[in-house]
C-alpha cells in the first residue's frame, strides 16, 4: 500500500501543476473574425469624438495581403479593408498629420515585396501616399530592403511626424532608418530620410518596434538577444540607452506595447513568442536609472506565437474601461484583452 501511495504522489502533483498552468492562462474578452491568410500586427486608432467607435487595424501578411479594420467587437468592416498589398508586415497609427489646409489621422505599413512605405487616411482607409515611398534606397542586397517593423514618432514639441522603419536584415550599425513624413508646398505627402541608427546583433532579425511619444524613446526587439532602447528624436543622437530583457525568453523577442499611466509611469509589454507569454517591464525604469528596465511579471495568454501587439490605457467603452490590449494570434485572428487582467496587482501599486 505504501508503494502505491508513493507512486500516486507524483501523478497527483503533475495533475495539480497542469491545473494551475491552465488556470494561469488569461483568456481574451473576444477574438476577431479571421483574416484571409496570415495575421501579424495590430494598431489601435482612437476615435477622439466617440472612443466607443475606435478601430483596430491589423495586417494580413501575405503576397495577397491586406490591412483589415475591426470594430471593438472584433467584426471586420469589409468596406474599409485595404486589399492588394504585397506582404504588409507591421502597422502603426498617427494623428493630425498636416496635408495642405487639412489634417488627417493615418495608418502606415510597409510592403515587404515592393520595399514601399504605404500611408492611408483613417478611418476611411484611403491612400494618401501617391502610390507609396521607396524605403532603404541605395541598399543593393534585396534582403536589406525587405520591410518588416514600423513605428511612428510624433514629437510633442512641434508635432513633427517621423516613420521608423526596419527590415529583414542589415548592418550591425544603422539598422533602422528614420524618415520625416511631411507635406510639400502643394500639400502632397513626402518621406525624407533623416537618420540611420540602431545596433543589430546579427543573431536573427528585428521586427517589433514601438515608440513612447511622451517620454521620447524608441524600443525594438533584437530577436534572441533583447530589447534595445534609443531616443526617438533624431536631434538627440544615436546613443544606445539600454539593452534589457536579455534573459528568460524561450526564443524570439517579439511584439512591444507601451501602457501609459500618470507621471510618466507605466509598463512595457514584450511578447515571448514561443512561450505564448508576455513579459512586463517598468516604463519609467528605476529612480536612480530611468534606463534600467527590470522584469516585473510574466503573464501567459491564449495567443498562439504572438508576433505583434498594441495597447492603450484610454477608456473606450463599458467592456474596456481601462483601455484595450490587442495581440496577434497565429490562427489568422487578433485577440482583445482588458489591460487590468494582464497587469492586475501592478496597477494597484
Amino acid at each position: 500500500m505504501i508503494k502505491k501511495i508513493n507512486l500516486l504522489i507524483p501523478l497527483v502533483w503533475l495533475m495539480a501543476m497542469a491545473c494551475n498552468n491552465q488556470q494561469s492562462t488569461i483568456k481574451p474578452i473576444l477574438v476577431t473574425e479571421a483574416v484571409k491568410h496570415d495575421s501579424d500586427d495590430p494598431a489601435i486608432w482612437i476615435n477622439r469624438q466617440d472612443p466607443s467607435k475606435s478601430l483596430v487595424i491589423g495586417t494580413d501578411k501575405h503576397e495577397d495581403g491586406a490591412l483589415y479594420v475591426f470594430d471593438l467587437q472584433g467584426r471586420i468592416f469589409p468596406e474599409k479593408v485595404v486589399r492588394g498589398l504585397k506582404r504588409p508586415n507591421n502597422v502603426d497609427v498617427g494623428y493630425d498629420l498636416v496635408l495642405g489646409k487639412d489634417t488627417v489621422d493615418f495608418a502606415v505599413t510597409g510592403e515587404r515585396l515592393t520595399s514601399m512605405l504605404r500611408v492611408y487616411s483613417v478611418p476611411d482607409m484611403k491612400p494618401i501616399d501617391g502610390g507609396g515611398f521607396p524605403m532603404f534606397e541605395g541598399e543593393t542586397a534585396p534582403e536589406h530592403r525587405d520591410l518588416m517593423g514600423i513605428a511612428l514618432y510624433q514629437r510633442p514639441a512641434d508635432k513633427k511626424t517621423f516613420v521608423i522603419m526596419g527590415r529583414k536584415t542589415g548592418p550591425s550599425q544603422g539598422y533602422l532608418w528614420q524618415y520625416a513624413l511631411e507635406a510639400d508646398s502643394l500639400g502632397q505627402l513626402q518621406a525624407r530620410l533623416v537618420r540611420k541608427f540602431g545596433k543589430f546583433s546579427g543573431v536573427k532579425e528585428i521586427e517589433a518596434i514601438a515608440v513612447d511619444h511622451e517620454l521620447g524613446y524608441v524600443y525594438y526587439s533584437d530577436e534572441n538577444v533583447g530589447i534595445r532602447k534609443y531616443y526617438a528624436d533624431p536631434e538627440k543622437g544615436n546613443e544606445e540607452l539600454a539593452l534589457f530583457g536579455t534573459e528568460g525568453f524561450a526564443d524570439d523577442h517579439e511584439g512591444i506595447s507601451i501602457y501609459t499611466t500618470e507621471n510618466g509611469r507605466g509598463f512595457i509589454l514584450v511578447s515571448d513568442q514561443q512561450a505564448n507569454s508576455f513579459r512586463i517591464f517598468p516604463r519609467e525604469g528605476e529612480a536612480q536609472d530611468p534606463h534600467s528596465h527590470q522584469l516585473l511579471k510574466v503573464v501567459r495568454l491564449s495567443t498562439k506565437e504572438s508576433d505583434g501587439s498594441e495597447i492603450t490605457s484610454l477608456p473606450l467603452n463599458d467592456m474596456f474601461k481601462k483601455g484595450l490590449f490587442v495581440a496577434m494570434s497565429d490562427d489568422r485572428t487578433f485577440q482583445y484583452y482588458r489591460p487590468e487582467d494582464l497587469l492586475d496587482s501592478l496597477l494597484k501599486k
